[in-house]
């Protein structure tokens, strides 16, 4: 059985995804069951029931905390009887990812998995993956990907998609930084947000969080500590986790600035 930890924003529809392609998933969140669609029977808080037959766990929970919480602490899931195989989709410290191999009985495969595209991206099962690890690894669940995504990038051992992940999050927070001010300056200059944005769709400043502006679910939040524009922060933190030594971290420490002062923007 597969198991997908984190049934929110997109781990409920990559449950939803597997689902549909006929894969034996079930899926686990720490939330009350009137909280998710009450006809989604595949979605329980008993963590016992989850971890009957769990074959693959798939975690797609917030951060460092909820992990260690769904693989040692109050789920412990690690000691599943039957898991043997681990994929991490959240997007956490890849030093963090890589130390798990030592945390982790060596029989239990280990994947790193983090996604790009958005809530959108997840319903619509077209997905990004930046993988790590082994090809025999990756090529054994490939099919799993394959109904959930539609873009692929093997960026090597285990660990690496992580890296390449936090590196990615890196450009679309201070795409999404820098798009949110320019917007605010139009208002000012009294320029239309739609034609703006359609200019930038074909000129020099295009860049994902502009192109999908209308389709993106937090391109419009402000700041929160628990919404998708405070996870941007946390996942510039986690880039510079793993920065190297000499490197200056000055402008991704301003990209967090401004993120954190991002105000709901109007429709």
């Amino acid at each position: 059985m597969i198991g997908v930890a984190g049934c929110g924003r997109m781990g409920a529809p990559m449950l939803a995804a597997l689902r549909k392609a006929g894969f034996d998933a079930r899926g686990f969140d720490v939330r009350r069951i009137s909280d998710f669609d009450s006809a989604d029977s595949a979605i329980c808080r008993d963590v016992d029931e989850f971890s009957q037959n769990l074959d693959t766990l798939i975690t797609v929970v917030r951060d460092i905390s909820q992990t260690d919480e769904v693989l040692f602490g109050t789920q412990n899931l690690i000691s599943a009887k039957h898991l043997n195989r681990i994929i991490i989709c959240s997007t956490l410290s890849p030093r963090y990812v890589k130390d798990l191999r030592s945390r982790i009985s060596a029989h239990i495969t280990l994947i790193d998995a983090p996604m790009s595209g958005a809530q959108i991206a997840a319903e619509e099962r077209r997905l990004s993956f930046m993988l790590g690890g082994s090809d025999r690894d990756l090529d054994a669940a490939q099919p799993l990907f394959s109904a959930m995504g539609q873009h692929f990038h093997r960026m090597g051992p285990y660990g690496s998609g992580m890296q390449a992940k936090v590196l990615n999050n890196l450009l679309a927070a201070s795409n999404t930084a820098m798009t949110r001010l320019v917007l605010d300056w139009a208002d000012e200059a009294g320029l239309d947000e739609t034609a703006l944005l359609d200019l930038i769709a074909t000129s020099s400043g295009q860049n994902w969080f502009a192109s999908g502006f209308d389709t993106i679910e937090f391109a419009r939040d402000g700041w929160d500590q628990d919404n998708t524009i405070g996870i941007l922060v946390k996942d510039v933190e986690s880039a510079l986790d793993a920065a190297p030594d000499d490197a200056d971290t000055s402008l991704p420490r301003q990209v967090q600035s401004a993120i954190r002062q991002l105000r709901p923007r109007r429709t």
